[in-house]
């Protein structure tokens, strides 16, 4: 629907109580400087839902402070008596966000129970992210920012249910230990601590984190308390060539096998994303584990230290200690991500280190990564199943 800006006007004038739109729900609002005077006229109060995104016409333009002080009022406006869920589109960052935190604190602040989604990344007032954390049917939450600031006698007595748990860049370094503290520092005589009904709900654990944070034993350790969890994306990277930094995957090969007896239900597995350094204590021994353990598992990437891939390998096959779990089933993961994790091999060794990996993984149809060495093993391992068929 296009309206002119004279019948716009009018609608304005001639607005009967309670809007126009009196019966609307669901309002996905594109930002442009054409709408902006006129978005309140679509503000119901049935809203339930609403998505906000900008306009490509104002990509990576700068604002002026006056049409960002506009917006805020606007947004300040919306209605919240029936708001269920708020998100803000993919192209959030062409817009200063951080702007408009009181706006959308403000919003929050008067959201009541039936609230249920806040997938924006915006960051909120500590008020506005207590209020959240109080919200009984809380099921999406993406945050931006750090925690409140609690005392030991004011942590929240109990954490909603969230099915999904989006931690924005940087968000992880407070939210993590704010976790860790709700598990292990109250309780209850019948053992319930405030995460007890997010430990049965959480299904989907993100965190998004360019530099900063180190994949360490700490660091998983209150992940692991997620039994139900789906789907764990830890989309961070370790610093570039350029930027002489040492590689952020602190596990072991013992931590991985903790990690993948806990979470039995993973489908989709994310651990960082590998890097080219080579340096990290994992071997692809920790892939057996994962394999056994999680058996849904459809997609992995996972750092490993490859530079003695072919004897980690025939240790596999050789050491008493893995026959045990090599008797086992195995998932049916069919590509193994490695991203620019390097693979330095003799000619005669790609079929050696094929057999092993299809040995872990028995659906395995190949590796993909940036260097040329796993095309060429990806090759063998196709070949290898092909000729088992």
């Amino acid at each position: 629907m296009i309206l002119e800006e004279e019948t716009l006007n009018k609608l304005r004038v001639n607005s009967p109580p309670g809007g126009w739109f009196p019966a609307l729900q669901d309002l996905s609002w594109s930002i442009t400087g054409s709408n902006l005077p006129w978005a309140d006229l679509f503000f119901s109060p049935h809203l339930k839902r609403i998505r906000i995104y900008m306009s490509w016409s104002w990509d990576n333009t700068a604002l002026p402070l006056s049409t960002l002080q506009t917006l805020a009022s606007i947004i300040s406006a919306l209605p919240t008596s029936s708001l269920e869920r708020m998100s803000v589109g993919e192209n959030y960052q062409t817009l200063p966000w951080a702007h408009f935190k009181d706006s959308f604190s403000s919003i929050i602040l008067r959201c009541g129970s039936s609230f249920t989604e806040y997938d924006s990344p915006v960051p909120l007032s500590d008020a506005a992210l207590d209020h959240l954390i109080h919200l009984p049917h809380l099921r999406t939450w993406r945050i931006h920012g750090p925690p409140p600031t609690y005392h030991t006698s004011s942590l929240p007595l109990v954490f909603p249910p969230l099915k999904e748990l989006i931690l924005g860049d940087g968000a992880a370094c407070g939210w993590l230990p704010l976790l860790r503290r709700l598990e292990d520092g109250t309780s209850t005589t019948q053992g319930v601590t405030p995460l007890s009904k997010a430990k049965e709900s959480l299904k989907v654990l993100n965190v998004e984190d360019t530099l900063g944070i180190n994949i360490d034993p700490s660091f998983v350790s209150t992940i692991q308390c997620f039994r139900n969890l789906v789907d764990l994306y830890i989309d961070v990277h370790c610093p570039s060539e350029d930027d002489e930094g040492e590689c952020i995957f602190k596990l072991n090969d013992d931590n991985i096998t903790e990690l993948a007896m806990a979470l039995t239900q993973l489908e989709f597995l994310l651990l960082g994303r590998p890097c080219s350094e080579n340096t990290c204590l994992t071997t692809v021994a920790c892939l057996l584990p994962i394999s056994v353990h999680c058996s849904k598992l459809k997609k992995l990437m996972i750092h490993f230290n490859a530079t003695n891939i072919v004897d980690d390998l025939r240790n596999i096959l050789e050491d008493p200690r893995f026959q045990q779990l090599r008797s086992l089933s195995k998932c049916l993961l069919k590509r193994l991500y490695v991203y620019r994790m390097p693979l330095s091999l003799d000619e005669s060794d790609f079929e050696t280190v094929a057999k092993g990996m299809v040995d872990i993984f028995p659906s395995l149809k190949g590796c993909i990564g940036f260097k040329e060495s796993w095309i060429e093993l990806s090759m063998q391992i196709t070949d290898l199943q092909e000729g088992s068929e």
